[in-house]
């Protein structure tokens, strides 16, 4: 089965469902986590990158959620949806880069969830997605 086949089929958008408190954060990620490793372990392909979750948001736009090997986050917050920067900044505490990718510490995810939480309409898992950095 290929990335594309899932893509297809098991990576449905799921409506969004508000999340209460940081524990709702906290085992909404541990599910997404668990799905996510499941499906990878599936892939014949070893060559995915990017694997996350895509939220797309109320108002338009969206954004890719990724973490890496050293724990830290990566957000790909498309051209649609820069209206939530100052909503990222404020969650975060982190000032918008120059580009459309936000480099994040690891610690930061669950009070980005819960931040994001009202402006989320649905999410879906993403097995690959380019990050492209720019300057």
């Amino acid at each position: 089965m290929t990335a594309d086949n899932i893509s297809g089929s098991l990576l449905k958008e799921h409506h969004w469902v508000a999340l209460e408190s940081s524990n709702d954060a906290e085992a909404w990620l541990d599910l997404h986590d668990r799905e996510l490793q499941q499906l990878l372990g599936q892939q014949k392909s070893h060559a995915l990158q990017g694997q996350g979750v895509c939220f797309t948001l109320v108002h338009g736009g969206e954004i890719y959620l990724h973490t890496n090997s050293d724990g830290d986050i990566l957000l790909d917050v498309t051209p649609e949806a820069e209206w939530a920067q100052p909503v990222l900044s404020a969650v975060t505490g982190t000032a918008p880069p120059r580009g459309q990718i936000w480099l994040l510490q690891g610690h930061l995810l669950v009070q980005l969830l819960i931040g994001l939480n009202s402006l989320i309409a649905s999410s879906r898992l993403v097995l690959q997605h380019a990050y492209r950095m720019r300057g």
